[in-house]
């Protein structure tokens, strides 16, 4: 019989330890609130609060696959717990899966019918299931997609529409707009006047779209870039073809004083970028020269003003001080497009000068619900948005340097024998898949045991220290040093030394307190040197500033 002293004992400790993470957390210290959440859980796992608090801590630290573990656990401890279902709810967005979130939002609402704010979220959840239903009914199959970079021309900046298409688009408007005068003379009913005007509205906009279109369906060049410089702009200005490092760096300078770039020099940027990055390989080689040194950088999230921090440490970006940014441009930080447009300027200016890898983040996915698309809608166009679409399935998925360090975003594979010509050989040119080869790079993780594990975000895999050990072995490998997790100290060295995990967004997202890190390799050693440093002030734009309205609710 078990000792009932011992039991309250239990409890009351456990109620501490709960205490204690309560603290930890609002430090934003959030693997130590759920090493000490776990604690309380060990004592007393029929509390169904342990194991929401927890779940909150993980979808903190991004890792949803727990907080839904967790979440779930809150549930079947409780399944009158409004917050298990709250809290599982929260992550399933997170990771994209409304359908399912809505799920547990109409819970919420039916164990607290009169909370305002669960009312709040469940409005706003289903407007989000609507929306995918709605995009998904209009979805234009893949085969008959027309790529947008192809319907660009960036030197036909300035033409007018075609002579033909003025005086079509002036015919039909005149003759709808006759249509509705005659009918307002002979005295039509309402409704039918109605259904005149509907009728008008829809062939005044077929007109425009149809005097806007090819034969092909697709938006002619000279209507979709009918955007001349105008003479008053006083940005940066790219000179004929050539991107040079004065304009990049007074791209830089207008950018760092909140300044745009015309969408002219946009669109030659993205464009150009395309064309470089479909030459590429998905692992690409890098040889880095005796006595020369290379820089690795971890995720920037949008971060622009860290990354000029960055530069002003280890210097800007030439074919002497080469870089590799190791995925996660984007998406979260409000400065998204400052970012992406910085590092592909460098790499049209000088290939060998900047090299970049995918990360999760760099698919349409992410970036609809983590800013980057909302940032580009509101300070380009919807244009762009389907355009970088298209330039983030081009980006390399891998990296080796001097054939000994394997540099990737995520991590490795839920099976051995990986060989790198087998990711060289990845048809990377699509949306990341939910399993595969492509997904594992772009979303697994290290874990502390041996062997392979469930992955903690619910996408890829975890792995331990024998995994990374016989990848290496099997690629004549020194090293794997990947990206992918925010670290305290803006690094973490791993399975026994050979791999390293780099992130370089310092205090991410204004709440973390992590210092960044990069890694500067020199040659023929290529031994690792970590330097560290910390964020620097940015203007008063929060994170997650563009991103999902419904997202927003729970940052």
């Amino acid at each position: 019989m078990p000792n009932m002293d011992t039991g309250n004992s239990d409890v009351s400790r456990a109620e501490q330890l709960k205490n204690l993470a309560n603290e930890a957390f609002k430090a934003h210290k959030y693997a130590q609130a759920i090493d000490l959440y776990t604690q309380a859980i060990e004592l007393n796992e029929h509390n169904a609060v342990y194991w929401a608090n927890r779940s909150f801590a993980h979808t903190k630290l991004e890792e949803y696959g727990s907080a839904i573990q967790d979440a779930s656990k809150a549930i079947e401890v409780d399944p009158k717990y409004s917050k298990g279902y709250y809290r599982r709810g929260a992550a399933y967005l997170a990771m994209g899966k409304f359908k399912e979130a809505l799920k547990d939002f109409q819970q919420v609402k039916k164990l607290c019918p009169n909370d305002p704010d669960a009312a709040k979220k469940l409005k706003e959840c289903e407007k989000a299931v609507k929306k995918i239903r709605f995009e998904d009914a209009i979805a234009v199959p893949e085969s008959k997609r027309h790529s947008v970079a192809d319907s660009i021309d960036y030197r036909a900046i300035g033409l007018s529409p075609s002579s033909s298409s003025v005086p079509t688009q002036a015919a039909i408007v005149a003759v709808t707009a006759a249509f509705v005068a005659v009918m307002v003379m002979v005295g039509t009913t309402v409704a039918t006047m109605l259904a005149g005007v509907v009728v008008t509205v829809l062939m005044v906009l077929g007109a425009f779209w149809w005097g806007g279109c090819n034969d092909s369906g697709v938006l002619s060049k000279s209507r979709k870039l009918e955007l001349e410089v105008e003479p008053q702009y006083s940005g940066a200005r790219i000179e004929g073809d050539v991107i040079t490092l004065d304009f990049v760096k007074k791209m830089m300078d207008d950018f760092k004083n909140q300044k745009c770039i015309h969408k002219r020099y946009a669109y030659e940027i993205v464009l150009q970028m395309r064309e470089m990055l479909k030459a590429l390989p998905s692992l690409v080689d890098i040889k880095i020269s005796d006595n020369n040194h290379f820089t690795v950088c971890g995720d920037v999230h949008g971060q622009f003003y860290d990354l000029l921090n960055i530069f002003e440490l280890n210097g800007l970006p030439s074919e002497e001080n080469p870089y590799l940014f190791n995925g996660d441009f984007v998406d979260r930080g409000s400065f998204s497009l400052e970012v992406i447009l910085t590092l592909f300027a460098f790499k049209c200016m000088a290939p060998s000068a900047i090299y970049l890898a995918r990360g999760n983040h760099e698919s349409k996915s992410m970036n609809k619900i983590y800013g980057f698309e909302g940032e580009v809608r509101s300070k380009l166009s919807e244009t762009f948005v389907e355009l970088f679409a298209e330039v983030f399935c081009c980006l390399p998925l891998a990296h080796v340097l001097n054939g000994k360090v394997f540099v990737v975003h995520g991590g490795l594979f839920s099976v051995d024998g990986v060989k790198l010509s087998d990711i060289k050989a990845i048809d990377r040119f699509c949306e990341p898949p939910e399993e595969g080869l492509m997904c594992e790079i772009l979303w697994s993780d290290p874990q502390p045991i041996p062997g392979r594990g469930p992955s903690k975000r619910g996408v890829g895999l975890s792995f331990g220290g024998d995994v990374t050990k016989r990848f290496l072995q099997d690629n004549n490998l020194d090293l794997v040093v990947r990206s992918h997790e925010v670290k305290d100290e803006g690094y973490e060295i791993e399975h026994d030394g050979k791999l390293i995990t780099v992130f370089s967004a310092p205090n991410y997202c204004d709440q973390m307190g992590n210092k960044g890190a990069f890694i500067r390799f020199e040659a023929p050693d290529m031994k690792p040197n970590i330097v560290t440093f910390s964020a620097v002030p940015h203007p008063d734009v929060k994170p997650m500033a563009y991103a999902n309205n419904f997202l927003r609710m729970f940052s």
